[in-house]
């Protein structure tokens, strides 16, 4: 596939001619492959139902009511939902994004494969970014049908609650996957799950932000689930301020460099 695009853009973000515009093929691929392991695709989404039960109604009976968004006292189902909401999203689009595209990287060689084909690096990065974007998604779609069957979604903005977990799927996808182009071994997965477990328990998903020292405070406000959290939490509840923007451009700016770095890895690595 030639490279050569013309007179080159004085700042290349993507790689030259490593996009062909095929990017759902690779979605098409993927939605093949798993029509036979779809007991593992939906595994996933009982994992937050689980905690929701065991926490939202076993420890929420003895714990009582935590403070909303506003200041405002809400049952602990309430409040931890929200976050177990932005985990799911998180959790459904890492797994495809980093294990997932390791072995077909690295093991596989499935992406070698598909450059004989009309598609270049980008695609792949694209296409399989979708994919655990839409994995990340359908959790957050299936997590928010039980929280409505709880009457958890305290208010209309919890329609916009989905179109977030999109988005914070995506975000995480592609920092995922390219994360995943510099592990060299499955035992640098460690890494992964050492950075994925301490923001699931410390970033506000089970008791507010209020309980930690000033300066613990702000590292948990700059880890990206801490932004889901409160994302989800304005939604579902209803209070939703102007600080919903920040965390919308968190997750924007999060998911460009997610993409350009996985986009400029899979283009040297498959490429060199």
């Amino acid at each position: 596939m030639s490279r050569a695009v013309g007179s080159a853009p004085l700042l290349r973000i993507l790689p030259v001619g490593g996009y062909a515009g095929r990017a759902r093929m690779l979605v098409v691929r993927s939605a093949t492959a798993y029509r036979r392991a779809w007991l593992t695709f939906v595994s996933g989404f009982f994992e937050p139902v689980f905690y929701l039960l065991a926490l939202g109604q076993g420890l929420g009976s003895l714990v009582g009511t935590l403070p909303a968004p506003d200041g405002s006292p809400i049952s602990y189902s309430a409040f931890i939902a929200p976050g177990l909401l932005a985990a799911s999203a998180m959790n459904g689009a890492v797994f495809d994004a980093t294990f997932a595209v390791f072995f077909k990287l690295r093991y596989a060689k499935l992406y070698d494969a598909m450059l004989a084909t009309p598609l270049g690096p980008v695609d792949v990065a694209l296409g399989e970014i979708a994919w655990a974007l839409l994995r990340g998604g359908l959790y957050s779609l299936g997590f928010l049908t039980v929280l409505a069957g709880f009457g958890l979604l305290a208010s209309p903005w919890a329609l916009l609650a989905l179109p977030a977990a999109l988005l914070v799927a995506f975000a995480f996808a592609a920092v995922g996957m390219a994360a995943s182009s510099f592990m060299r071994s499955w035992q640098d997965f460690d890494l992964i799950q050492l950075a994925i477990m301490p923001m699931f328990l410390f970033t506000t998903t089970f008791f507010p932000l209020s309980v930690y020292p000033p300066a613990l405070r702000l590292v948990v406000q700059c880890l990206p689930l801490y932004h889901a959290v409160e994302l989800m939490r304005a939604l579902t509840t209803g209070i939703v301020s102007t600080g919903v923007l920040g965390h919308l451009a968190y997750f924007l700016v999060m998911a460009a460099i997610g993409v350009v770095v996985a986009a400029r890895r899979l283009d040297k690595l498959l490429l060199r």
